[in-house]
Order: C-alpha cells, then structure tokens, then sequence
C-alpha cells in the first residue's frame, strides 16, 4: 500500500529480528536478550540497521527515497541517536500514531503469537513492552504532537476502518 505513494516501508522491528537471526552476527544474542525482556535494543545499533536498509534501498534505486519507518524511535535516546545521525540527511514528514487500548493490543498480540514464533507475543513480555511504552515511548509521540506532526489512527477499529483512515492520512500526506 505505502508503495503507492512512493514509500518503502522499514520495520525497526522486522530488521532486529532479522539480524538477530543472522548467522554471525556479533548482535544476535544481544538483540534476542532486549527483545526477550520488552527493552528498547541500544540506539546504535537499530540505527545502524535502518541506516544500511535505507542506504541499500537508495543505492538499487536513486528515486526510493521517502520512508516509512515503523517502530522508531522509542524513546529519547533512539530520538537523539536520529537526529544526530540523520540529521540533514532525512527529515520526519509525519508520525502515524496507532493509538489503541492495552487489553486490546495484548489479545491481537496473544493470537498473532499462535502462529508468528515471536519470543515476545506472550502476556508477561507484552505487559513489560507496554510499561515501557508508557515510560519511553509515549514522550516522543508527545513530542511529535507538539510539533504538529502526529496523525493519529484509532486502532482498536476494524482492520477495513483502521485501513481506510490510513488511506485517507496518506492521501492528504502523499
């Protein structure tokens, strides 16, 4: 879908947990601990990773250049890490805010982790990621809203009703 409007999509998420599965890796076991424990994996290293995917992506193709990053930044130091990185570089367009209730996310995650083989889509790491959602994560997005750069998304909708305000959010963004 974000392809459509000239986006490739980066899951922070999605790249940690395909480098902590790739053989050799000298962060595998240090991510799968973090993760394990619903921590925010070290700045440097999440940064390094979309660095690369991003890099990797303009390199195949000079005209993919506007990202959708998903699941960053976390917390101040993942902020500060991009802004010191990225600065000049890449500028925040938006932030696409799924905001839903806590009970509900846990029950999507439970059922997702019926087939998905995550570590973390149990209850006790669930709760430990919303703890430190609350603590970490949700100053940023505080931040973002102040600077008049959040679009927020009620989640606990339906899929279609969640898509289509997606939809409707890009529309207006491009």
């Amino acid at each position: 879908m974000f392809q459509k409007y000239g986006y490739t999509h980066l899951s922070a998420g999605d790249l940690l947990r395909d480098e902590r599965k790739r053989p050799g890796s000298q962060y595998g076991e240090l991510i799968e601990n973090y993760i394990k424990e619903g921590e925010i994996v070290p700045v440097e290293i999440t940064i390094s990773l979309l660095k690369r995917a991003m890099d990797q992506t303009m390199a195949a193709n000079s005209q993919k250049n506007k990202f959708l990053i998903d699941g960053f930044p976390r917390n101040e130091d993942n902020l500060q890490g991009w802004n010191k990185t990225m600065d000049g570089k890449a500028d925040v367009s938006f932030v696409l805010f799924f905001d839903c209730d806590n009970e509900i996310c846990i029950g999507r995650c439970l059922e997702r982790g019926k087939s998905s083989g995550r570590s973390d889509d149990n209850r006790e790491s669930l709760e430990k990621r919303i703890h430190t959602y609350l603590q970490s994560t949700k100053p940023i997005i505080d931040l973002y809203e102040r600077m008049g750069k959040v679009r927020k998304v009620d989640a606990s909708k339906s899929v279609d009703e969640v898509f289509e305000k997606v939809v409707q959010i890009f529309d207006k963004e491009g």
